[in-house]
């Protein structure tokens, strides 16, 4: 059993984070940063769960960039083959939900 004080969790860079647990390859992670990260498409899908702080979640659909503002509490599917980028609003902590050694 482990316990996870999500709110307490500071990495020593941004995007560093805590493997929770390995589930068959599936990881979950709870991620610190207070730094955008880059785009990518990851190998397989994403659940991309907000637990502090606020993040603009940009995406591309047909070549076409959204932006979408999520707080805490909101989660973001990306299916195979979404891009994304997620830039925090200062610090944030992100739950996330995806296939081992995804980008």
């Amino acid at each position: 059993m482990k316990i996870f004080r999500s709110k307490q969790f500071k990495a020593s860079r941004a995007w560093g984070a805590v493997e929770i647990a390995n589930m068959t390859g599936t990881t979950t992670r709870l991620h610190w940063t207070d730094q955008p990260y880059q785009w990518h498409v990851n190998n397989g899908e994403e659940v991309f769960a907000v637990l502090d702080g606020i993040v603009d979640m940009h995406y591309k659909m047909a070549g076409i960039e959204h932006v979408v503002t999520l707080e805490v509490g909101d989660v973001f599917f990306a299916e195979v083959g979404c891009e994304h980028v997620a830039h925090p609003r200062g610090e944030a902590r992100i739950l996330v939900v995806e296939s081992e050694g995804s980008v």
